[in-house]
């Protein structure tokens, strides 16, 4: 497993050119005064792909010259696995980036993670109240990505279909599938990627649900509408996705399919991929996220889709300098200035504005169509992993759930009672 230390040198060229774009300096843009240099650690992953991390210690270091930030990087795949390793150690980074917010309250309740209530954070930013814990927060947020459809606009064209216009329900999203899947010149009409978010996240989200509930038969029909596409062979089934390890990237990039729920942190990937070579030169834009009902869909209306947010927490182990140290850069991850940074490299931050806005889809190879502005600015956002110390639990079973169902080893009828008789029995709820 991959863990390695990377020193932080100079500002990221990218990240250079998105400070560039901020507002004129002022009295609290100044490098601040310092007791004497600090050092801080910094959990990572995935670093060589992953710029958010270097480019944020990088602009943070440039305004804090006595303090400098060293990512310690560990495998992605296993993340929570080893930083909970290493935080029982004790020898876990002093801020520790929460990757999924399902396992915030396990930290928390293992008493590794900081109160950071006193961090101020810029109004109107999203995501804070998923790390928060019976009123105090644990973390703080620097991105929140939200799931949103990309489609090829030149499949679209080559199949005669007439392109997404922002008022669709996930009847328009099938029919388009079909016809796109007859019409695209063997491309699918879509990609449904293998995770449960894919169906669970929807269901959650559009029908105001909440798995901490323990009844999941609210999710009956968004299963059996993607069962039908399967059946029809307008996505690939999931059996042959599984068995192939198909990748969502490949998938969309390389234009095997027209259409993809995907989250918005695939928009830098896809440009950074293009520009690259590994997928296809090809015309996209992103769309509102299809809903259940007419009555979120539409430009007059906010369409209801699903995301959770990535934040920083302070190690309750730091010392009293390293942990004010920490503050101050979570107070700058939130920060305007950090979103800046982050939408220059094409992703996501938790703080959104016209000039974020303007900054993220001035990236070269982003889409500049109205459409995609709306469906990245617009939107209701639910977050898919409820904050409590069940939650991890739950989900757990509900993927059982939905490999169960997918794979059609079990009807779902019988799959989603199977998944609330084990959440009564193993977790159970209040």
């Amino acid at each position: 497993m991959n863990r390695r230390i990377l020193a932080v040198g100079s500002i990221a060229a990218v990240a250079a050119l998105a400070l560039a774009g901020c507002s004129g300096s002022t009295e609290a843009d100044k490098p601040a005064a310092s007791s004497g240099p600090v050092t801080l650690t910094m959990s990572a992953w995935s670093v060589d792909t992953t710029p958010e991390f270097k480019a944020l210690a990088d602009a943070f270091h440039e305004k804090n010259p006595d303090i400098t930030i060293n990512l310690k990087e560990y495998d992605a795949t296993d993340y929570n696995t080893l930083i909970t390793a290493d935080l029982a150690a004790g020898s876990g980074p002093d801020i520790i980036t929460q990757k999924e917010v399902k396992y915030v309250t396990t930290l928390q309740e293992g008493g590794q993670l900081l109160d950071v209530s006193d961090v101020k954070l810029p109004k109107g930013i999203g995501g804070a109240d998923s790390y928060k814990v019976d009123g105090k927060a644990y973390a703080t947020p620097y991105r929140q990505d939200s799931w949103v459809l990309f489609y090829n606009k030149d499949l679209f064209k080559k199949a005669g279909v007439a392109e997404p216009d922002g008022s669709w329900t996930w009847d328009d999203f099938d029919k388009a599938a079909a016809e796109l899947t007859a019409g695209a010149g063997g491309a699918k009409g879509a990609y449904l990627h293998r995770w449960q978010s894919v169906v669970q996240g929807f269901a959650n989200s559009q029908t105001g649900s909440n798995v901490l509930k323990g009844k999941y038969d609210y999710m009956t029909p968004f299963y059996e509408r993607v069962l039908k596409l399967q059946k029809d062979g307008d996505v690939v089934d999931f059996n042959t996705s599984s068995a192939n390890q198909l990748t969502y990237q490949g998938e969309f990039g390389k234009q095997k399919a027209a259409m993809m729920p995907m989250g918005t942190w695939f928009v830098a990937t896809l440009i950074a991929q293009q520009a690259s070579g590994d997928a296809d030169a090809f015309s996209w834009g992103i769309a509102p996220i299809p809903q259940l009902s007419a009555k979120t869909a539409g430009l007059d209306n906010t369409p209801v889709t699903f995301g959770d947010p990535t934040g920083f927490g302070v190690n309750a182990a730091a010392s009293p300098e390293k942990a004010a140290a920490a503050k101050k850069f979570l107070a700058f991850a939130s920060s305007e200035d950090a979103a800046q940074v982050l939408a220059g490299i094409g992703i996501t931050p938790a703080l959104n504005s016209s000039t974020v806005a303007d900054t993220y889809f001035g990236v070269k190879g982003a889409p500049t169509d109205d459409l995609s502005k709306f469906a990245w600015s617009t939107h209701k956002v639910l977050a898919e992993n409820p904050t409590s110390s069940k939650t991890a639990a739950i989900q757990g079973i509900l993927s059982d759930m939905h490999t169960a169902i997918m794979s059609g080893s079990t009807p779902v009828d019988a799959a989603i009672k199977e998944a609330q008789d084990r959440v009564s029995n193993e977790v159970g709820l209040d």
